[in-house]
């Protein structure tokens, strides 16, 4: 019959009276009714750590608790500095920088740098980069030239004393060992597991350091064996554990069993329990993390409980997942497969952070489009962020959303922002164009404004790569025209109308003006004025005044497709105007 634990406990262990009950209850469980076992302990723990002559309770004294308002929310990114920042670790930090931003809380950065074999030169300072290029400011924690906050250190492998010394506390109460097992003896181990079809891992018989005496531990010691320390788990398989997630909502988990490592044989904490040390310590309230920790779920409500903290809230979130082109499934992104897991795919095809972090966001809240069909002009950060609207399920993502997303998003944005933000994407990856794009900024920004600022603005970039192919006919150096005319226009007709407006171009023309003088020009050349009547009677002309106008615009920007013919005509200046139509004219 299984037994329902809950997954909450006490307040910090530095409330001495609680910290004493939970050393009382797990003495009293292991060591029996005589003080034998308790001597060994403490004896055991001097053997292990004969440095560590600090306490928990020093420990605690170091790390105040924080004054915040009530409801403000502290949480943290803990990236380990192995060189690929990708999807999913932007993916979290803009739940917990929402979370904790958004009630007033704070919002910090730790390394996980506990796993050197691992870890990349450089690593930090790409983390710090990237974080920053996609607009995501920390309160406190690790910085390119230190630290901030009194929290730290916020780099764990500088929190090494800080660790051993709660290990030694562990092992004071006989909840942790040492483990001397060689990889050899725990691959057997393994496969014996495997032939009888037993869980993976080490527990019960497996333990077989669990309760070794004194003896045979310190005549390791004394040959220099490696060992890890493991904890002394009394969980029970046929048990579960009650817990309510930010995300999955209220779920069952299996007690752990497993006798875990804690320390490496290098002195270095595994995750397991630096994550736990470090959250208690730094008062982090809610901790974000991707579904595939939900699997250690119970190793760490354990050791919460057996520190005697409180644990705090987990918001387990959806892996991202996209439609395979090969099978039509569901998968994983994949960081073999798919470029765009990677974060810096986005700069390198010139997305804008602004679109980024908002297509994130209508993965992440399922009411987001409906607030931003409501308020289109307001700030991303105005939204009301909430774990409720986070679907327990994979997350799904589609290239073709964050076009259309970063579409809208970048024709918001004043030509000025745009400007500057083509500037340094194009200094990085297409030193040509930059060249051009900043020849004459005042042009190159008045080609940007044409058609923004309206209800309806124009949608013609998605990235800040597609600047080039959308105004390349601006520059001589990018012109290469297509004189394609329209379908009812021959070249004699086509080389007529041009003729016909080159003497009466002035790019001071009103609007209006300038409509009555292509009007002029179609009645002149057989084409209806109105377009109205072409479609009453379309027999009695060559085409619509639609056509004369396009014959214009095809000649001065060599393609069909182009923004507003007469801003752009404005922005070229006379003389360039004059030569576009004598080159198209030339060539009909």
């Amino acid at each position: 019959m299984a037994v329902f634990l809950d997954d909450t406990t006490g307040q910090r262990a530095s409330e001495s009276a609680i910290y004493s009950i939970y050393i009382l209850c797990y003495n009293g469980a292991n060591n029996g009714e005589n003080g034998v076992k308790n001597m060994d302990n403490q004896k055991l723990a001097e053997l292990l750590f004969p440095n560590i002559t600090s306490t928990p309770e020093d420990i605690e004294a170091r790390y105040p608790r924080r004054e915040l308002s009530e409801g403000a929310k502290v949480t943290r990114i803990a990236p380990s500095p192995t060189g690929f920042m990708h999807l999913g670790n932007l993916y979290g930090a803009l739940v917990d920088e929402r979370l904790a931003h958004q009630s007033g809380g704070v919002f910090y950065l730790r390394i996980e740098d506990t796993d050197k074999k691992r870890e990349v030169e450089g690593g930090v300072k790409m983390i710090i980069d990237t974080f920053h290029s996609f607009g995501l400011s920390f309160d406190e924690g690790a910085t390119l030239d230190g630290e901030t906050g009194i929290y730290g250190p916020y780099r764990q492998s500088q929190r090494a004393e800080i660790y051993q010394t709660y290990v030694k506390s562990l092992v004071q109460r006989g909840l942790a060992y040492p483990c001397f097992c060689t990889e050899a003896e725990l691959e057997a181990a393994h496969k014996e597991q495997e032939q009888k079809k037993e869980n993976f891992g080490y527990y019960g018989p497996y333990a077989v350091w669990r309760d070794r005496p004194i003896e045979d531990i310190e005549a390791e010691l004394k040959k220099g064996s490696p060992y890890v320390v493991r904890f002394r788990s009394e969980g029970n398989i046929e048990n579960k554990v009650r817990h309510e997630d930010l995300v999955k909502g209220k779920m069952e988990v299996t007690e752990n069993d497993q006798d875990i490592v804690l320390l490496k044989s290098d002195g270095i904490p595994t995750y397991h329990f630096a994550h736990v040390v470090d959250d208690h310590l730094m008062g982090t309230s809610i901790v974000v993390r991707g579904e595939e920790w939900l699997a250690t779920l119970p190793v760490h409500l354990q050791l919460f409980r057996a520190m005697g903290w409180k644990a705090p809230k987990y918001a387990h979130t959806a892996q991202l997942m996209k439609l395979d082109p090969e099978t039509g499934g569901k998968r994983k992104l994949s960081k073999r497969k798919d470029p765009e897991l990677a974060l810096s795919y986005y700069y390198k095809e010139g997305y804008s952070v602004p679109a980024v972090m908002e297509y994130l966001m209508t993965l992440l809240n399922s009411n987001f489009e409906e607030w931003r069909r409501a308020n289109p002009d307001a700030p991303m950060n105005d939204f009301p962020f909430s774990t409720k609207k986070m679907s327990a399920s994979g997350a799904l993502f589609d290239i073709d959303k964050l076009n259309d997303v970063s579409k809208n998003v970048i024709s918001h944005m004043t030509a000025e922002a745009v400007y500057d933000a083509v500037t340094k994407w194009s200094a990085d990856n297409d030193p040509e164009f930059h060249a051009l794009f900043t020849r004459n900024p005042e042009i190159t920004k008045g080609y940007l404004a044409i058609g923004r600022g309206s209800k309806k603005p124009r949608k013609d970039l998605a990235l800040w790569s597609d600047t080039k192919p959308y105004m390349d006919f601006m520059f001589d150096e990018l012109f290469m025209p297509d004189y394609t005319m329209p379908e009812r226009v021959s070249s004699e007709d086509a080389k007529a109308i041009l003729a016909a407006f080159k003497p009466q171009f002035d790019e001071n023309d009103s609007p209006d003006c300038f409509f009555e003088k292509i009007k002029g020009i179609a009645e002149q050349t057989g084409f209806a004025s109105d377009t109205k009547a072409y479609k009453e009677h379309p027999e009695q002309y060559k085409g619509p005044v639609g056509d004369v106008s396009m014959v214009i615009r095809i000649a001065v920007a060599g393609r069909q497709n182009a923004p507003d013919l007469q801003s752009v005509m404005k922005l070229m200046g006379r003389e360039k105007v004059q030569a576009r139509l004598e080159r198209c004219m030339a060539a009909l």
